[in-house]
């Protein structure tokens, strides 16, 4: 093991830890990625120093940090998630006759890379390039709630970490906790006002093979209008048809 590159034990661990559902201890990292414990206990800490990994001291357990997840989002924004996301998603703007939107996650933003605007809609924030809070968008909530709870109390550890913007929207670990514990009874996220007054979203998250999202799909609408009928069940289709696209499933 002396003649592996530190790189690749660095990279050994991340894909460990990527495959795993929650964060894990350390004597199950070193012995699924072949190094000793006082090795892996070291290179955590350097990764940790880095923003790839996160320790739960309270657990004694090891997951993925921020680093981590924007790496993952980087590869998403350079073209393959474009590809495979923009005719679904301009399928989706003309069947409901709204405006849809593809975004993903970035620290505690979320990046749009993707905007579909519907015949006759105003221009919205949501505009390519544009980044606002996660959670304050529906997109952003979508995503968190499929986050592994350690990886969003890493994202969100204290009241600091909330940035407001009209007033609304939670404010604190344990407020945010409610809001996603919501949308995943829920199925889908919403958002009513939080962004932009006058304006609600509803969301879906876009799943990889390993069932992490890599994306949040949103569609939005003027509370002064009618709701497109089945908005939720609509977006909720054309996520689950980018997920299984996205992991090469039929």
């Amino acid at each position: 093991m002396s003649q592996v590159p530190a790189a690749t034990r660095a990279l050994r661990v991340l894909r460990f830890l990527a495959s795993q559902p929650d964060p894990v201890p350390l004597d199950r990292i070193a012995r699924q990625c072949e190094l000793p414990r006082s090795t892996a206990y070291h290179l955590l800490n350097a990764m940790i120093d880095e923003g790839f990994v996160v320790h739960l001291a309270d657990e004694h357990r090891y997951g993925l940090g921020v680093a981590a997840f924007e790496v993952g989002s980087g590869y998403s924004r350079q073209g393959p998630l474009q590809r495979i996301a923009r005719r679904p998603l301009a399928d989706l703007a003309d069947r409901v006759a709204e405006t849809a939107h593809l975004a993903v996650l970035h620290g505690r933003d979320v990046l749009y890379v993707i905007e579909e605007r519907a015949a006759g809609r105003p221009p919205l924030v949501t505009d390519v390039g544009v980044r606002l809070p996660a959670h304050l968008t529906a997109s952003g909530r979508a995503i968190l709630a499929a986050l592994p709870a350690a990886q969003v109390r890493a994202l969100y550890p204290d009241r600091t970490a909330f940035v407001d913007r009209h007033g609304h929207g939670p404010d604190s670990p344990g407020a945010l906790r409610v809001v996603l514990t919501e949308t995943r009874t829920r199925g889908y996220a919403v958002e009513d006002g939080e962004v932009t007054p006058g304006f609600a979203s509803v969301a879906a998250a876009v799943l990889d093979h390993n069932g992490h999202p890599v994306a949040g799909l949103a569609v939005t609408y003027d509370l002064g209008r009618s709701k497109p009928a089945d908005l939720p069940a609509a977006v909720r289709r054309t996520a689950g048809l980018l997920s299984r696209r996205l992991s090469g499933r039929a």
